[in-house]
């Protein structure tokens, strides 16, 4: 049986009919404006429409969207990007469409895609992190989805590591968000440029671009520059830190890490095992976690909410 997922990102929707196996079908994709709600609604009916208008029979469709949504998968209470609160986005879709709809977190998707397709294939227990502009998460538990009795669970990038640090634009201060993100890793390099020394490769390219991109910084890792990869280290610590904490309380088999930053591999990985295992609790008495990098990439999220619409559509 195939189901549609359908990820609404800030500038762009994406759509997919997805098979059983999380292989994709046939896929869409349209811009949209966030600041326009109901035109968000429009998009979505019609790319659900368009993609149904095969020979596949689809099962559901499910849409995932950043922001906090209730357990019963219905409603969105806040979505950061969208001028959406309290919106009971399942009913006004199921109201135009002749399927079983399902409302879920964006980064929620993408870890259960992650779990059930991905780097999380072989393992019951996993955490999921994506490390783009901010930091997003998904939690998997014995083999279920972690959402919290309110549905909002599992926003990891807001988990306090520094009391009385860096302000967040989630209003408090010290979140792993300010420090182990591509934006943070843009502050990092930064400070490195001023700092000078081994920081002297990044302080050239700001003076030549004028300021210092995730590009420029990417690049500058690839080619080995010490002060792009001291700055890579600093945020691999941070996120050792994190997901210490994290060990401590889930203890899951497996850590994943997505989004942009991940790109950079083992030379992000490793610095966060070290950093965990500086910072884990009673270190030596019991097996410790894997770390790997996603594999699903920029289809996680609708393959996830695919998945994730088969089987709400299943259990009715």
């Amino acid at each position: 049986m195939h189901a549609i997922g359908i990820d609404i990102g800030g500038t762009k929707i994406a759509g997919a009919v997805v098979d059983e196996l999380g292989t994709i079908v046939r896929e869409d994709r349209v811009p949209t404006d966030a600041s326009r709600p109901e035109e968000i609604e429009n998009a979505v009916v019609a790319m659900i429409q368009r993609l149904s208008d095969g020979p596949e029979e689809i099962a559901g469709a499910g849409v995932a969207a950043a922001g906090f949504i209730d357990a019963a998968q219905s409603t969105v209470y806040y979505a950061p990007n969208i001028n959406w609160r309290h919106e009971p986005f399942r009913d006004k879709l199921e109201a135009r469409l002749d399927l079983p709809v399902i409302i879920e977190n964006d980064a929620n998707a993408a870890g259960w895609a992650e779990f059930r397709y991905g780097a999380g294939r072989l393992v019951s227990d996993m955490v999921v992190l994506t490390i783009g502009t901010g930091v997003g998460g998904a939690i998997v538990s014995n083999d279920r989805l972690f959402r919290g009795g309110f549905g909002a669970g599992a926003e990891i990038g807001h988990m306090r590591v520094v009391p009385g640090g860096l302000p967040c634009g989630c209003g408090a201060h010290g979140c792993i968000e300010q420090y182990g993100s591509g934006r943070a890793l843009q502050r990092m390099a930064n400070e490195l440029a001023d700092a000078g020394g081994i920081g002297q490769g990044l302080a050239d390219v700001r003076a030549r671009t004028g300021a210092l991109t995730g590009t420029d910084i990417s690049a500058l890792i690839g080619a080995g520059d010490p002060g792009a990869l001291a700055a890579l280290r600093q945020l691999g610590d941070w996120l050792g830190q994190a997901c210490a904490s994290l060990g401590a309380i889930l203890d899951p088999q497996l850590f994943v890490f997505g989004g942009g930053v991940a790109q950079a591999g083992e030379l992000l990985l490793e610095p966060i095992r070290l950093a965990y295992l500086e910072n884990l609790p009673a270190r030596g008495f019991h097996p410790e976690p894997e770390f790997a990098i996603a594999e699903l990439v920029n289809d996680a999220g609708v393959v996830g909410a695919a998945d994730l619409a088969r089987l709400h559509a299943s259990s009715l």
